[in-house]
């Protein structure tokens, strides 16, 4: 559990975005503690994805910063940018494994191009990490057409941790999957904090699977974060549009 005084690892001041005419981020303001898990939730089109995209520094804002383990990436070049995203793991809506790899190599993949390791150390993470996400052995050589969506989901997440990354991003994780599985991946999430100690950012509109993982929970409404903290003020909140999103979960449960 994160400790109430730790220090921000990811902090967002005053962050403005827009494409064009389009405004998307209208001045958001975030900080996640270290250890934590912060879920951003928001319906589609909320600027949920650009505002993930700001803090590993794909996207440059118009305005404002983004603070990660001390370090505004903002004004970063691509050589600093590369060395900040080695802190970061990303878990991918869809497990964006590879398919011509079997499941050991698509883990083993990230220490492969970034790591000089001996295969006998390379096996070793490998298999930590598919341990910590619960796979068999069996599961090494299946390809990802083999395997189960929750299972690709697992791989995925052993994917993003193989270099033992301090934060962990995961782009709705739970989107097209059914009751038993998503409960998985909440529990895959949850596992990757209490045994790793990383901080977790996850961009869902998934209600009941935020307030399962979530430390807290920012909403975010046309581009401006309108509620932030334990998930149980924001089921106290008395903003209109987080009263309306909320009530399609708690209003049927």
């Amino acid at each position: 559990m994160a400790d109430e005084n730790s220090r921000p690892m990811i902090e967002i001041v005053a962050l403005h975005k827009s494409f064009g005419e389009h405004q998307v981020l209208t001045g958001i303001d975030l900080s996640v503690p270290a250890g934590s898990t912060c879920v951003i939730l928001g319906g589609s089109g909320s600027g949920k994805t650009v505002l993930m995209k700001h803090m590993i520094g794909l996207l440059k804002p118009d305005s404002g910063k983004v603070v990660v383990d001390g370090e505004d990436v903002v004004p970063m070049d691509v050589h600093e940018l590369e060395r900040v995203r080695h802190k970061f793991g990303m878990v991918f809506q869809a497990a964006a494994l590879f398919d011509s790899m079997n499941v050991y190599e698509n883990v083993a993949f990230p220490l492969r191009e970034h790591r000089q390791l001996p295969e006998e150390r390379i096996r070793e993470l490998v298999r930590q990490k598919l341990d910590l996400m619960g796979l068999p052995r069996t599961v090494e050589q299946k390809f990802p057409a083999d395997l189960s969506g929750g299972m690709r989901k697992r791989v995925g997440l052993a994917r993003a941790i193989v270099m033992d990354p301090k934060i962990v991003l995961y782009d709705e994780p739970t989107t097209g999957l059914d009751p038993i599985t998503t409960d998985y991946v909440d529990e895959m999430i949850l596992a990757a904090k209490r045994e790793l100690g990383v901080t977790s950012v996850v961009i869902s509109h998934d209600i009941a699977s935020a307030f399962n993982v979530a430390d807290q929970i920012a909403f975010l409404h046309k581009g401006v974060i309108v509620e932030h903290g334990p998930p149980e003020q924001l089921r106290a909140s008395r903003h209109p549009h987080v009263k309306v999103f909320l009530q399609t979960w708690f209003g049927k449960n």
